[in-house]
């Protein structure tokens, strides 16, 4: 008789030597390592005879896996105390730990019976080596406690992301008996077409039940008398998440079934794997928090179904709602601004960096993703190569065209010197400041004449920021990219809960590293007037415009304005962050916020014709990006806050192959300031309509703000 003691040796389980004839002690701990690594074909090898005669390798890899799964086991810890060894059988005692995601650690000490056959040590194998309970054929049984879904709200308490009833309103082909009724009654209460409707069913068998759409249970009550009265229809209700109004759904995300290619990771986590989670947006973010903390009681049955002994039980944590900084209304009114056009629209509280309103277009109706019959519908969503599900609001990167020139005016006068009103520049409508051969035009071909540099902003002028580029270049090279990521630019901002991309300030080691090309003067003139290799985001500039607006405090910009508490976690409310300082003097940022009050305010600016007869004052900037590619239709920006002498609101407004921004992007942003103040919305210009095709512009000078390429450089001047 032989006591030995084996420590646990992480290593990978291999079919036991025959040369030498291994302890009892060795073999439990290679059976026990190959657990812990759930390689079960080579726990499998290290069977007795007898006891591969009584289950085969899937049977016995079923029964560890099925009891893996219900218990929620994350890790397997063994530890080998001792072993006994009588002749030809051994007993090895050993302590067990599984660590599971619902119940908690679990913890038992149990021993493994051993035999000798043909000078190897084999492990008698049964149940009762998993749980001493599951010996004599018994299972464990999970019993899970899930919380309801918390809620996500607008900061006025309406409903973004709510639990209700979902109503499935559709229809079975062989009961139709009226089917010019049916349909009319179906297009009145889903508001698909006919066509739409009758194309959903047309094909189907005559006894299926064709889901045509979902629809809110208050309209299923309202319409009950007529949807009722007309054979061929059913109607079937269940919980789920509903989206009213499907605001933000770039903010908000949606819910979905698991994932299969996720489905270990939220076993892991304690769900059973058939239950909806957050795919994108706050409901992804927020997954934890919304959907609370799973209990359950872990318990061991007879195959009968008689419980022989509770392992261990957990209660769940209740979930918690998020109120966000979204005004349901309001957010409402700017995504029909926005409309089907591919852009997006960023609104801002000026003074706290709360998002009131992010649009990406086009758009899409979350609840698509909530039942069956959205199949249609999301099948058209993931097909259209608009990609409405691509939030260009903080994930689009542009180049920012002319808005960046308050960057360049901004180095000009902290950085170089210069007066806003004093520095006096000539325009003629071109710029040779590097030769004739080299001449670049404004995009006021007639000219601005003498021009100062706070009238250069308000006017866009080209040659004026030419020129500026030029006299920074010779005094530093990275001068403007410092000063663009004190703006807050080619980074994240920071936002929790939505995902985002930082964009690109291009310099002189950037672009060596990237490119292997060194930085020539041609790349700082196109950063100066926000061309070149330069991308921003629409929420980047918004939360630029909010910092020149507010006095030059950069915030944080987000969208969480509070987390609510429960019996174990208090309620978290979200503090305005200031993350920066814009490195500018009083008196220089008061210039700059004169010169784009100017942009809406002064026959010079260029959208002084498109803020005519406003009631609110609003100060900003246009910027028409080149946006290469085959077509040459240029990315249409508006950047504002309002009122411009105390700032509520920063707004950023991106088109894309719009046309110019003083056409498209400044009305659509004088909307947004109407829309927030309760105004009638006035009249977009013909140029602006949704659908309009703007002409690709011919061999004549550009749009203000714009070189002839987006990467044009002016090689070795």
């Amino acid at each position: 008789v032989s006591i030995l003691a084996t420590e646990v040796a992480t290593v990978t389980a291999e079919v036991p030597p025959t040369e030498t004839p291994p302890s009892p002690g060795a073999t439990a701990t290679g059976f026990l390592n190959a657990w812990s690594e759930g390689d079960y074909a080579a726990m499998y090898v290290r069977l007795s005879p007898e006891s591969r005669a009584v289950i085969d390798e899937a049977g016995f890899t079923r029964r560890y896996q099925d009891a893996m799964v219900t218990a929620t086991v994350i890790t397997v810890t063994t530890h080998v105390r001792s072993a006994l060894q009588e002749g030809a059988h051994a007993r090895v005692a050993f302590d067990l730990r599984l660590e599971t995601a619902l119940v908690g650690e679990l913890v038992t000490d149990t021993v493994m019976s051993l035999s000798l056959y043909e000078d190897q040590w084999w492990v008698d194998w049964d149940a009762g080596l998993i749980w001493p309970h599951l010996a004599g054929g018994n299972y464990f049984r999970m019993d899970y406690v899930t919380p309801v879904r918390a809620n996500i709200y607008d900061r006025n308490g309406l409903g973004l992301a709510v639990e209700g009833k979902i109503v499935t309103v559709g229809v079975i082909p062989g009961q139709i008996q009226d089917e010019p009724a049916l349909l009319a009654a179906l297009a009145q209460v889903t508001g698909l077409s006919t066509e739409q409707i009758q194309s959903r069913y047309a094909s189907a068998p005559a006894d299926w039940r064709v889901p045509i759409a979902e629809i809110p249970a208050e309209v299923s009550v309202d319409q009950n008398a007529l949807l009722s009265s007309i054979a061929g229809i059913y109607r079937d209700e269940k919980n789920g998440r509903l989206y009213p109004g499907a605001s933000a759904p770039h903010v908000i995300g949606w819910v979905s079934p698991v994932p299969a290619e996720r489905l270990a990771e939220y076993r892991a986590l304690g769900y059973r794997g058939d239950e909806w989670v957050g795919i994108m947006g706050l409901e992804a973010w927020g997954e934890s928090i919304l959907a609370g903390q799973r209990g359950g009681a872990l318990s061991v049955v007879t195959p009968a179904g008689e419980v022989v002994a509770e392992v261990a039980k957990r209660p769940a944590e209740p979930s918690r709602a998020i109120t966000t900084t979204i005004d349901r209304e309001f957010q409402r009114k700017v995504q029909q601004i926005l409309g089907g056009r591919r852009g997006a629209i960023v609104v801002l509280d000026a003074q706290t960096g709360a998002v009131l309103a992010m649009a990406s277009g086009p758009g899409f109706d979350t609840n698509v993703f909530a039942g069956p019959a959205g199949a249609t519908e999301r099948s058209q969503i993931l097909s259209n190569p608009a990609n409405p599900l691509f939030n260009r609001a903080t994930h689009g990167t542009y180049p920012s065209a002319s808005v960046f020139k308050i960057v360049t005016m901004s180095a000009a006068l902290e950085r170089a010197g210069m007066s806003p009103t004093e520095t006096i520049f000539h325009c003629p409508g071109y710029w040779e400041g590097l030769g004739p051969g080299a001449r670049k035009v404004c995009w006021d071909a007639s000219g601005h004449g003498d021009i100062s540099l706070e009238d250069g902003l308000t006017a866009s002028c080209d040659v004026v920021f030419y020129s500026v580029g030029q006299i920074l270049d010779e005094l530093d090279p990275h001068i403007l990219g410092e000063m663009a990521r004190a703006f807050g630019l080619g980074e994240r901002t920071g936002l929790v809960g939505i995902s985002e991309e930082p964009g690109l300030v291009p310099d002189p080691e950037w672009k060596v590293n990237a490119i292997a090309e060194r930085w020539w003067i041609g790349d700082t003139i196109n950063l100066s007037i926000g061309q070149g290799y330069l991308l921003v985001t629409p929420l980047q500039i918004a939360r630029m415009l909010a910092a020149v607006g507010n006095g030059g405090a950069l915030y944080r910009p987000y969208v969480i304005e509070r987390i609510a508490g429960n019996e174990t976690t208090p309620e978290q409310v979200t503090q305005p962050e200031v993350a920066g300082q814009l490195p500018l003097t009083r008196g220089h940022l008061q210039a700059i916020q004169q010169a784009l009050l100017g942009v809406t305010a002064d026959d010079i600016g260029t959208a002084w014709h498109r803020y005519t007869g406003l009631s609110i004052s609003v100060a900003g900037k246009t910027g028409t990006a080149e946006a290469g590619g085959p077509e040459s239709i240029p990315h249409s920006w508006f950047a504002a806050y309002a009122p411009a002498e105390n700032p509520e609101i920063a707004i950023a407004v991106i088109v894309e192959r719009g046309g110019e921004g003083s056409t498209v992007a400044a009305p659509l942003t004088r909307q947004v300031v109407e829309a927030y103040y309760g105004l009638p919305l006035s009249r977009l210009p013909r140029e602006a309509e949704e659908g309009y095709v703007t002409p690709t512009p011919g061999p004549t000078p550009g749009p203000e703000g714009t070189l002839e390429s987006p990467l044009e450089t002016i090689e070795n001047q």
